[in-house]
């Protein structure tokens, strides 16, 4: 049987970081985690650096902006991962470290992580981040880089806690806000099994130079069958009132950082059907559930349970 993949994650102590390294080391990955050494004077990042070592994980010390840390890194292993968040146009200093690595990865996935990038319409503030994602694949593409983008699709951790609602911290059990007319479909998936999927992805010739898009079948709703969902799960009926596409357009520029980010975002989900308005082209593109229907994904109406 051959040895897996060395797989090195760059920014594995961010949100969704920390799910591809443990999803890494969990598939018997050896798995290296670049850290910046001022990470650790945080107490959770550092309580999460211990944990990962626990779980066999690496910890090489680098940073994203010192190269010659980068190439040291990249040189041990097989496979890159950037999982950055805000620094998404900084990944060419990533690029630049492969190629003076001597561009010997078989693999590059670069931070994607939600929307198919070339495919939205997100409004600002949230569109020009998506845009830079865009510019960063065709620079990848030009390098010559074996590359996997991962579009993902909404994180199941962000949206359903709260069922999309702003300023609060929990479902609603009284009234809910649906963003547009309820009938768009959105898809979410866990942050574990986004993790799950994309190390599933790293090796397979499938997925080379391809999209791979999450889009697990039960997880395909619209905002309507959400709340109807969580209605039946609590027993009760929920006041409903829908937010016209106007009026969202007009909140988000008036809304304070993050909740314009996160409502534009939505407004792409839920009005503008940006997960699921689209076939997926197989000359550019592979389905996860459908290439790993070993993977027995997290479902909607499991995740609502907890918070009943």
């Amino acid at each position: 049987m051959a040895e897996k993949s060395r797989i090195l994650i760059i920014g594995g102590t961010g949100y969704i970081g920390k799910f591809i390294v443990q999803a890494s080391a969990k598939a018997g990955h050896p798995t290296y985690v670049l850290v910046r050494e001022s990470t650790l004077s945080n107490p959770d990042k550092s309580a999460l650096v211990k944990s990962f070592k626990g779980s066999g994980v690496t910890v090489l010390h680098g940073d994203l902006y010192d190269h010659e840390s980068l190439v040291k890194a990249i040189k041990q292993v097989d496979v890159v991962i950037s999982t950055v968040s805000f620094q998404v146009a900084d990944q060419v200093n990533i690029l630049a470290a492969i190629k003076e690595a001597g561009n010997k990865i078989k693999r590059f996935l670069p931070s994607e992580f939600g929307l198919d990038v070339d495919r939205h319409h997100v409004v600002e503030p949230a569109g020009s981040a998506l845009n830079l994602k865009v510019n960063f694949r065709r620079k990848v593409e030009a390098e010559g880089i074996p590359y996997t983008y991962v579009v993902s699709n909404a994180f199941a951790g962000y949206f359903l806690p709260t069922l999309g609602q702003q300023n609060v911290t929990a479902p609603p059990r009284d009234k809910v806000s649906i963003i547009g007319d309820g009938n768009v479909k959105a898809i979410y998936v866990t942050e574990e099994d986004i993790g799950t999927y994309t190390i599933k992805a790293v090796e397979d010739p499938r997925t080379l130079n391809k999209i791979l898009y999450i889009r697990p079948p039960a997880n395909t709703l619209t905002f309507n069958e959400l709340v109807s969902l969580w209605e039946k799960k609590i027993g009760k009926t929920l006041e409903r009132s829908y937010i016209p596409e106007d009026e969202i357009l007009k909140k988000i520029p008036e809304s304070p950082i993050p909740f314009n980010f996160l409502l534009a975002v939505s407004h792409s989900m839920y009005v503008k059907g940006d997960c699921t308005n689209y076939e997926i082209d197989p000359s550019i593109g592979v389905e996860a559930t459908g290439l790993y229907p070993d993977v027995k994904y997290t479902t909607v109406d499991e995740f609502l349970n907890k918070f009943v």
